[in-house]
């Protein structure tokens, strides 16, 4: 059958031929957490895949953080754990830098074997956003930010992660060397491998800084035209980093908290939007005279975050980032050229102006993100949404409470079953695995009992 994914027999001829070398591959599916699932496949396979598909279990959508079963999310022996057909995502086979024996890579979505789009795939639920602003004459455009940490694999004496030496030499330095270019030097290795593996697959990866955190960087991408093709690269670099780093003996973090008393790891997205003659309308006639269609999304996008933070915070660890004075947003704010709120517009010429949403933790699927963001924008024109006041100074102090919105990990799962909105901008069924793949994870997490319950209860209580 004709690929329904639009990927063609010819790109996968004309990648081998130009790649002898490459003697297997990693076929990538990426899940509601946003972890990649698949198969190596030999070389041989390659253009079978293209041709048919390849049979994936639909179970593989339906599983926790841990690669566990989900039942309630309906996808295990509800449907008898049949297969679906996973198909190649067009410009997605690239090389894979640095392996031996060569590797290649492609992305996969996952069809059902009529060639309709299974619901609960992540990717779909971007596509489907896309597709209802492109009914509207509208096209988002956007890239996301990188914020990781770089880990030592050994514990620290009392257990802990700590932040790897410098790969060059070994130097170690416990202080948070924010901006440091000096710093930067002692990754260079690594980063020169990233930056290599990044050329190779065609991932925009611009400048690189040490962040706010001994051992954090952050990694920006290139804007991208094309929303779908930003979250593609956001997929590919977290993979290619986290290889890298292994490859150079250290292991690149992708928690949203990982060390208590630093702060935490996000995955900011910038998004502007354009129209059918590709203006952007974002951009005001008059510098600082916002235009409407700004605060429209930024209302939009205010008005939704309290039921969409379990996209945007998905794990137990995620909420330990949202602590004051730490660069991670407490409130649904807005406000320009200031990193205390949610919802920043940064500086710069009105031609390009956009919104950077920043609650996301670097530990959420971007195809989730992008499409929460996009329908929180969506509401806000359609309803011609108002964002309130802009917030000036300092925005955690001045942090407006909003009626409802979660103050924790449970609190965000019951929002987000709860959420009719949430269900739209994911659709039903992905609403339904993914809630429910959270909640099985909550409770997870609720009845274990940990080293801390023995450090403040064994002997007090």
């Amino acid at each position: 059958m004709k690929s329904p994914s639009g990927s063609t027999i010819d790109e996968a001829k004309a990648f081998l031929d130009q790649h002898p070398e490459i003697e297997a591959f990693d076929i990538v599916l990426t899940d509601a957490n946003g972890v990649g699932r698949g198969k190596i496949i030999r070389r041989h396979e390659l253009a079978a895949i293209y041709e048919s598909g390849r049979h994936m279990p639909i179970s593989i959508l339906g599983l926790d953080i841990t690669g566990e079963d989900v039942h309630e999310t309906g996808l295990i022996w509800d449907s008898g754990d049949g297969d679906l057909r996973a198909w190649p995502i067009p410009g997605t086979l690239k090389p894979l830098h640095g392996t031996s024996p060569a590797r290649g890579q492609v992305l996969m979505s996952m069809y059902h074997l009529d060639g309709s789009p299974m619901t609960s795939d992540p990717r779909h639920a971007l596509a489907r956003q896309v597709r209802k602003l492109a009914q509207k004459g509208l096209h988002p455009a956007g890239a996301f930010e990188l914020e990781f940490f770089l880990l030592a694999n050994e514990r620290d004496a009392e257990g802990r992660v700590q932040p790897a030496g410098a790969v060059l030499d070994g130097r170690k330095s416990g202080k948070t060397e924010v901006y440091s270019v000096d710093h930067l030097h002692g990754m260079e290795p690594l980063f020169s491998d990233i930056y290599a593996a990044a050329k190779a697959q065609g991932i925009p990866a611009e400048t690189v800084i040490s962040e706010y955190a001994p051992g954090q960087y952050e990694l920006t991408l290139h804007y991208r035209k094309d929303i779908m093709q930003a979250a593609d690269d956001l997929v590919m670099l977290k993979r290619l980093v986290r290889a890298a780093a292994r490859r150079h003996g250290v292991t690149a973090c992708f928690m949203a908290k990982p060390i208590e008393k630093y702060a935490g790891s996000g995955m900011h997205l910038h998004v502007s939007m354009l129209d059918d003659s590709g203006l952007n309308i974002f951009s005001e006639a008059e510098e600082a005279k916002w235009a409407p269609a700004l605060l429209h999304s930024l209302g939009g996008l205010a008005a939704t975050m309290p039921e969409a933070m379990l996209v945007f915070a998905p794990h137990a660890n995620s909420w330990r980032r949202f602590v004051a004075q730490s660069y991670a947003p407490i409130a649904p704010t807005w406000g320009v050229n200031n990193r205390s709120v949610a919802l920043r517009v940064p500086a710069g010429d009105v031609k390009n102006r956009r919104i950077e949403h920043r609650p996301a933790g670097v530990d959420t699927n971007p195809y989730l993100v992008a499409a929460a963001v996009l329908a929180g924008i969506s509401k806000g024109l359609d309803e011609k949404l108002d964002p309130g006041p802009e917030t000036t100074g300092n925005g955690y102090e001045n942090a407006p409470k909003l009626a409802g919105a979660p103050g924790d990990w449970r609190s965000a799962i019951e929002a987000a079953e709860a959420s009719e909105f949430l269900k739209e901008a994911l659709g039903p069924d992905l609403h339904r695995t993914f809630t429910a793949i959270k909640r099985a994870e909550y409770l997870r997490v609720a009845r274990t009992v940990g080293e801390l319950d023995y450090h403040l209860y064994l002997h007090e209580v």
